[in-house]
């Protein structure tokens, strides 16, 4: 067995970024929205279904269903759910306000700072949160194509990447980007506040995988457009179901495209063997006791085949082995260089 150390020169490290779509089976866009009657229990405001909701791809009597995306409805003093007991200082404790609770400490690290959408600050926020086991490292900007339809009236959402071209505020969920009304990171008109006195429609966190949407703006579009608005409410201590209407215009929409991004770091060995170099092969059965070659055409015309590439560190242990599709020959006349690509 011979050993050659790489030089420096060897060695180049290389990252790409790979996209594949969010949804199970790399399916581009999901039409149409499936829940469980298990998760989707609304009755009680300790049960999962009074905090969240959960997509799947297909109907939940398919045993290889599986979850894509919850939805949410938070709000800042618990209105819009029950609360958990009626007892003296349980007043506003909810399902509504555990949700904003949540969202802010994730965005914000702190429970004093409340949403504000381009200088309008509701009390509530709707929630579409990603599956965590959808995406690799992180959702792709300017690949959320979303469609929110209330009857004849749809609203065709996205992210302001491509607008911003990747400017973002950073935040503790990390990029934070707003939702804009057109396609493909590409916002349609000169601003964010695209539906008056209400803000934007909402914001994109592409490195945690959520986004948070501003229930006032859909509404006010909604119902500027001659519907009987999003019929989302926030009374107090009522189980409005809000994150089920949301729900609604999100099957109705039938289209939620989002791509997820890996990013894969690779580093190629560049492993030369030149023309005076393993020429020999090392298996014993080559050579007698006395160290004489017995095969007469190895003295001559020595002529070995690399089929093997072994990585070692300094102690001289096996780190990791690269087996070529087919052998390569080599002899004094020929120089082979072969190329070993790690991914990590």
């Amino acid at each position: 067995m011979s050993f050659v150390r790489f030089a420096q020169t060897d060695i180049v490290n290389d990252t790409a970024r790979i996209t594949t779509s969010t949804w199970t089976g790399n399916t581009n866009t999901l039409t149409a929205v499936h829940t469980s009657s298990t998760n989707a229990v609304l009755g009680s405001p300790t049960s999962s279904g009074t905090h969240y909701i959960e997509v799947f791809d297909k109907a939940t009597s398919d045993s290889t269903a599986e979850a894509q995306y919850s939805v949410a409805y938070g709000h800042l003093a618990g209105s819009g759910s029950q609360h958990f007991t009626h007892a003296e200082g349980g007043f506003g404790l909810s399902p509504s306000r555990n949700i904003y609770s949540q969202y802010r400490q994730l965005v914000y690290g702190t429970e004093t700072q409340n949403f504000n959408f381009t200088d309008f600050t509701p009390d509530d926020i709707f929630v579409i949160n990603v599956n965590r086991s959808r995406y690799k490292h992180n959702l792709k900007p300017g690949s959320l194509n979303l469609t929110l339809s209330s009857a004849s009236i749809s609203i065709h959402l996205t992210d302001d990447s491509i607008t911003s071209t990747g400017s973002s505020t950073i935040t503790n969920a990390g990029r934070q980007f707003n939702i804009v009304s057109g396609s493909n990171g590409v916002r349609l008109g000169s601003s964010t506040v695209q539906v008056t006195d209400s803000g934007s429609y909402g914001f994109f966190y592409p490195d945690s995988g959520f986004i948070i949407l501003n229930p006032e703006c859909l509404n006010h579009f909604i119902k500027g457009n001659g519907l009987d608005s999003l019929k989302y409410a926030a009374a107090s201590n009522t189980q409005e179901d809000n994150h089920v209407k949301l729900l609604n215009v999100i099957h109705s929409g039938s289209s939620f495209t989002l791509d997820s991004e890996e990013k894969v770091s690779s580093t190629y060995y560049f492993a030369r063997a030149r023309n005076f170099e393993f020429n020999y092969t090392t298996n014993p059965s080559f050579v007698d006791d006395n160290g004489n070659v017995l095969i007469n055409s190895m003295i001559d015309n020595p002529t070995s085949y690399i089929t093997t590439v072994g990585m070692y560190n300094d102690d001289g242990d096996l780190l990791a082995v690269a087996k070529l599709s087919q052998p390569v020959t080599k002899d004094f006349t020929k120089e082979a260089l072969i190329r070993v690509k790690l991914d990590y």
